[in-house]
């Protein structure tokens, strides 16, 4: 798919935003089913799926359009780290449903930016160069890194506009379920959304590595900035260790 980088944006087809309120149309792996089940299940989840078919009803633009495509694509059994973000890009043909990753074609948001100059600075891998294959982090999903958010959804132009609206039961969910596991997982923090999980993880199986979120405004303050955190340097001594 060709995206409109610069100038004026496309009109946005169904492929692009979110269209049902309906969890069936959101694949997952099987792993993830019980989970999910219980979560749409319970009145938690009845009331987000009555608030997502709201919103829609009143035509709000919602990203991304299919919410939980870091559980379709990196199945339980395959985790071997986590890196949790806060909500989805809210910028038109941004969000892919993995946190911190932008669909290809699409220019890199700060955030990401970040990740990539911590990444060189940290192990000297370069960043992928822009365009091809851009900022689509799908090969890390399809590798064992669960990108989640804590927040799934977010309308158009408005940052957080979906969370506290339940989605946070279900991610909450998936940390136990990937922390009560038994493989050993690394858990990387990046921000005090992200941060507000760890009395979800059993730190004593797990690796848990916290900072500040990547983006411009917090990735060099103290006391945890993003940028010289080292811990792409600290995952991969831990999993060769494992």
């Amino acid at each position: 798919m060709t995206l409109p980088l610069f100038g004026a944006l496309s009109p946005l087809g169904a492929a692009d935003r979110l269209t049902s309120a309906d969890p069936s149309d959101w694949p997952v792996a099987s792993g993830w089913r019980p989970v999910t089940d219980a979560f749409f299940a319970s009145s938690s989840g009845q009331k987000l799926l009555g608030f997502l078919g709201g919103r829609l009803a009143d035509n709000a633009v919602i990203f991304p359009p299919r919410p939980l495509r870091a559980l379709e694509l990196t199945p339980p059994e395959a985790v071997r780290v986590v890196i949790l973000g806060q909500d989805p890009y809210h910028g038109r043909y941004q969000a892919e449903g993995l946190a911190f990753s932008v669909a290809p074609g699409v220019p890199l948001p700060p955030s990401l930016r970040n990740i990539f100059k911590e990444l060189q600075r940290d192990l000297g891998t370069p960043p992928p160069q822009f365009p091809e294959p851009g900022g689509s982090l799908v090969r890390w999903a399809t590798d064992g890194v669960l990108l989640l958010n804590t927040c799934l959804t977010v309308e158009e132009g408005r940052p957080a506009s979906h969370a506290g609206q339940g989605w946070e039961g279900l991610t909450d969910a998936v940390i136990r379920q990937v922390s009560a596991g038994d493989q050993p997982v690394a858990f990387l923090l990046w921000g005090a959304h992200a941060q507000t999980k760890r009395a979800l993880i059993d730190a004593s199986r797990h690796k848990v590595l916290l900072a500040n979120h990547p983006s411009p405004l917090s990735a060099l303050r103290p006391p945890l900035p993003f940028i010289g955190c080292g811990h792409f340097s600290q995952l991969r001594e831990w999993r060769e260790k494992q």
